[in-house]
């Protein structure tokens, strides 16, 4: 599985990356590997400001929902449309078009607490 060094990770299971005050949100490779084929992107929060560890939307795959956690708190500026039309691609490219949510961060320092590619691997068993 990959986990690029770059992003920072939470237990939850979301990535995110941080560009000045910017930041792209999704889920990794091993949380679309769990829920198996997603058929669908619910994320309702375009717009609202969302606290650190909050639901910002939901992911259907074919037997399961789940909610996704905001890993920093800020304000969803934009969602992937692109998932619309092909939520697949969170299974074919987590880390790329699969990307879920673009914030404006409340404060960049908050990633910091987030965990490396490394802590992430040991709290998922890799």
């Amino acid at each position: 599985m990959n986990f690029p060094a770059e992003l920072k990770y939470t237990k939850d299971h979301e990535w995110i990356k941080v560009e000045g005050n910017v930041a792209t949100v999704g889920i990794t490779e091993f949380a679309q590997s769990e829920l198996g084929d997603i058929v669908y992107v619910d994320i309702t929060s375009l717009g609202k400001e969302v606290a650190k560890d909050e639901v910002f939307g939901t992911v259907e795959a074919v037997k399961t929902v789940s909610d996704l956690f905001m890993p920093v708190a800020g304000t969803v500026t934009e969602v992937n449309p692109a998932l619309n039309n092909q939520p697949e691609l969170v299974n074919s490219d987590p880390y790329g078009e699969g990307w879920m949510v673009k914030i404006t961060v409340a404060d960049a320092a908050d990633a910091d607490s987030l965990l490396s590619a490394g802590d992430y691997k040991t709290v998922i068993g890799v």
